[in-house]
């Protein structure tokens, strides 16, 4: 058989541990049969950003700008207990912060749904999608240990001199403090992303911060949000039908429990990873959830939504068979692979990243099944198999 054939390459980035594995697998069991791939290939496991001062971080996101398609791994974002167990100069930034502070842009989540497999929110019916912030806040801060007494301030110094101070904290102990930025751009950049994306898939979009209790910061989101809504947005949605509304984050959370789904949930960085984590889990696993960031230029990265499975890596070195999910990190390469066909007129290759999900989503639906979704499946005749297995049971499929 002939395989499909690529015009330009994807930009590829490995990752850590298990899902490092995984990765493999895909590419030897469900890719690489069927297309004549072609990616640069960028090593992000936590060794090698370590040996490059993480420049390699860098470099691919540079070069996912260049090519406007990338699909990356999991990989570790290491804190004082990797320090010691990787030997590392130093505790190294999120990798995804990195790349999602260079290319800007947000990221949206959306939950894999098969039949089988019911929300635990009873009333949920349709997908909710979560809309991530890709700049700034936590991912971009800049932490302090405060040894002893001490004061804190926050100065900003203009181009010509002016400065303006604000007091932290009076310290008249140890403690320890942390500053955050965001810019009106990469905001203005969110909001237009979100109510755009909003308008294709025909859906309500709720926006949450805390602004009750950031006054400055998080209002400035929420004062973005509605600028751009009335002056761009107002009358495509309600043509559309659809609405936009600006709720706290709590009060989002409690809505989201009541709700049916069939939502855009547009929430800022930190808030974004841990409600689409709540919304995965809420719908059956972490690795049931697609991500993919979008740049305001109209570049494409793909990933998966959850961590690197230390866990089932740890029993993989002791030479054990693990079931570890595939989901996620395989509909990052079909997203990849379906954006480089429709970018470079492929619709073959378009093609076969549908064909590819539709046979993985059919091997669930018949019973075959890896561990994590064992007591979800409600199926008379499952059947969990390792990793491997589950990828080669996809692939007869497209055989």
């Amino acid at each position: 058989m002939s395989k499909i054939q690529m015009k330009m390459p994807l930009v590829e980035m490995d990752g850590d541990e298990m899902t490092r594995i995984i990765w493999k697998q895909i590419k030897d069991i469900v890719i690489e049969p069927f297309v004549d791939l072609k990616t640069e290939y960028f090593d992000l496991g936590l060794p090698h950003r370590d040996e490059t001062d993480d420049q390699v971080t860098i470099d691919a996101a540079n070069r996912a700008a260049e090519l406007g398609v990338a699909v990356k791994c999991a990989t570790i974002t290491p804190n004082a207990q990797r320090m010691d167990e990787y030997h590392l100069k130093q505790m190294w930034k999120s990798p995804n912060g990195t790349i999602r502070a260079i290319l800007d842009g947000t990221v949206f989540r959306a939950p894999i749904l098969v039949k089988g497999i019911s929300p635990f929110v009873s009333c949920w019916k349709k997908p909710i999608t979560l809309a991530r912030h890709a700049y700034g806040d936590v991912y971009r801060d800049v932490e302090m240990y405060v040894s002893g007494k001490a004061t804190a301030e926050l100065v900003v110094t203009y181009e010509d001199g002016r400065k303006e101070v604000k007091k932290i904290h009076e310290f008249k102990g140890p403690g320890v403090i942390e500053g955050m930025h965001n810019l009106d751009a990469s905001i203005e950049a969110f909001a237009r992303s979100c109510f755009m994306y909003a308008l294709d898939i025909k859906q309500d979009l709720w926006f949450a911060t805390k602004d009750t209790i950031s006054k400055v910061y998080d209002h400035r989101f929420k004062d973005i949000f509605q600028e751009i809504y009335d002056n761009e947005f107002k009358d495509k949605f309600e043509e559309a039908g659809i609405t936009y509304f600006y709720t706290l984050i709590d009060d989002a959370v409690a809505r989201v429990m009541r709700s049916e789904g069939g939502i855009l949930w547009a929430c800022k960085n930190y808030d974004g990873d841990v409600m689409s984590d709540m919304v995965a889990s809420a719908c059956g696993s972490l690795a049931m959830m697609t991500s993919v960031l979008v740049s305001p230029s109209g570049k494409y990265e793909y990933e998966a939504a959850h961590g690197t499975v230390t866990r089932h890596y740890y029993r993989y070195l002791k030479g054990e068979t693990t079931s570890t999910n595939p989901m996620a990190t395989l509909f990052a390469w079909t997203g990849a692979l379906r954006k480089r066909g429709q970018l470079d007129d492929l619709p073959d290759l378009v093609d076969f990243a549908d064909r590819l999900e539709k046979a993985s989503i059919d091997t669930i639906e018949e019973g075959v099944i890896t561990g994590d979704l064992n007591a979800l499946m409600d199926h008379p005749n499952k059947k969990v198999v390792d990793t491997a297995a589950f990828l080669h049971a996809i692939a007869d499929k497209l055989n």
